[in-house]
């Protein structure tokens, strides 16, 4: 697995980022090369080529961005835990990591769309996640029982990504874990039984 050599994990680092100050499209595999502190043919010993890289850096980042989330809610008693733990691992990890978020939020929306097929690939344990806890809340009656799973879905996830890449936009002017009691709040108000 190329994951386990030894360079692998110095240019998925440099990569981001290079991607996160340069923009995808100005960012060279040279420049990459040189901030991970390889030559330029040693990429391509890793990866077939830029888009590679980038898939790359989405599979290995997101990959452990998934687990941590994953990891953190299955401790959790019920699913509104479930989803505070969420949200909050969800906006620590991005915050905690600017030039990430820079390349999660911004870069790769500019991908073309076999990229985008790609990324949304990776993306799918984190969606699955996001669908278990809503079942949980359902099955638990905490949350309404005529719920559409997949339309709920879409607004977690959507409203955090917004979340995340207006704080992004802003240069990080304010502290996105703040936000997180409140987020939780207004998505729990939208989910729980009225009765």
């Amino acid at each position: 697995m190329r994951n386990n050599k030894p360079k692998y994990n110095q240019i998925i680092e440099a990569a981001v980022r290079v991607i996160a100050e340069n923009g995808y499209h100005g960012s060279q595999i040279s420049k990459i090369a040189k901030a991970a502190g390889v030559a330029d043919g040693t990429i391509y010993l890793y990866f077939k080529n830029k888009e590679d890289v980038l898939v790359s850096v989405f599979e290995e980042k997101m990959g452990q961005f998934i687990e941590k989330i994953a990891e953190s809610t299955s401790q959790k008693q019920n699913a509104e835990e479930k989803l505070q733990t969420l949200i909050e691992e969800h906006f620590g990890q991005l915050s905690a990591d600017y030039y990430l978020a820079i390349v999660t939020q911004l870069e790769l929306r500019q991908s073309n769309y076999s990229l985008r097929l790609q990324i949304n690939n990776v993306l799918k344990p984190y969606l699955t996640v996001i669908d278990n806890i809503v079942k949980e809340g359902i099955e638990q009656n905490h949350f309404r029982s005529d719920l559409n799973t997949p339309l709920v879905r879409q607004m977690i996830f959507g409203t955090l990504d917004e979340i995340v890449t207006n704080w992004v936009m802003k240069e990080q002017k304010y502290d996105l874990l703040s936000q997180v009691p409140e987020v939780h709040t207004l998505l729990i108000g939208a989910l729980s039984r009225t009765d």
